[in-house]
């Protein structure tokens, strides 16, 4: 009965940890690609580091309290985003006047959601990844689904275990057999989770590691308009004073 549940439990974990190590090899062959950027911080803005430290809801979160604090929108805490000034001042803030509508008015929520799959904003961090700055959103993306696929074969491999082991327990030797078979796909997908915890997490993560290095090389200050922008860009929501701009950027 017992070896009915381990084969499912060892086919979920390989296959989850080969998919695993295939985008491992080609993360790093499409990272091997992008020319590796020079130390410096030229041409990238707050938008650009706002996508670094968040990826694209951050940048949606920065373009609402830049507009906000300059008087071209009212958030409202109880999450409703109002247009005061129809006139976009660039492409992002024209984007974000469009997505709110023809009404002036909309849910916070769906304003964020709709302005995160915007083109201008995929355009940032499709410039990002070209500069070798940020992960590549099809790497990021697989990378996560990934390790998610092998989280949960270990999750299936253990629960298969203690199935078995409840099955098996009035037969002590068939018990102990079952844990040592068991251990195949546990070790597997433990172990492929520890490696990738080195090879694969920097995929995982919005920026690069040369675009790690640029944000921890950023100031954040909290004492005037651009330095409270630098901060939402790095930190996000949690860096604005103002409970209420804060309750409403997270409506």
């Amino acid at each position: 009965m017992w070896v009915l549940l381990l084969i499912p439990s060892c086919a979920a974990a390989v296959l989850s940890c080969l998919r695993l190590v295939r985008v491992a090899a080609i993360a790093d062959a499409c990272t091997g690609r992008v020319p590796h950027p020079p130390h410096r911080t030229s041409g990238v803005g707050l938008y650009e580091t706002a996508y670094l430290a968040g990826g694209p809801a951050r940048v949606v979160d920065l373009a609402l309290v830049r507009m906000a604090a300059l008087g071209r929108l009212h958030l409202a805490h109880t999450g409703w985003t109002t247009v005061v000034d129809p006139q976009g001042r660039g492409r992002l803030e024209r984007a974000l006047i469009g997505a709110i509508g023809p009404d002036g008015q909309c849910r916070t929520a769906q304003l964020k959601a709709a302005l995160a799959a915007h083109p201008t904003v995929r355009d940032i961090g499709d410039r990002l990844a070209q500069a070798g700055l940020a992960t590549p959103a099809v790497v990021r993306d697989h990378a996560l689904r990934a390790i998610r696929q092998v989280r949960w074969a270990l999750v299936g491999a253990a629960s298969m275990l203690l199935l078995t082991v409840l099955l098996t327990a009035p037969d002590g030797t068939a018990a102990r057999t079952a844990v040592a078979w068991y251990a195949l796909p546990l070790v597997l997908t433990g172990g492929t989770l520890l490696m990738a915890r080195v090879d694969v997490h920097a995929y995982t993560a919005w920026a690069a590691p040369a675009g790690q290095t640029l944000l921890r090389a950023l100031p954040c200050r909290h004492t005037a308009t651009d330095d409270l922008l630098t901060a939402v860009a790095i930190s996000g929501p949690a860096a604005v004073p103002d409970p209420r701009l804060r309750a409403a950027l997270g409506s």
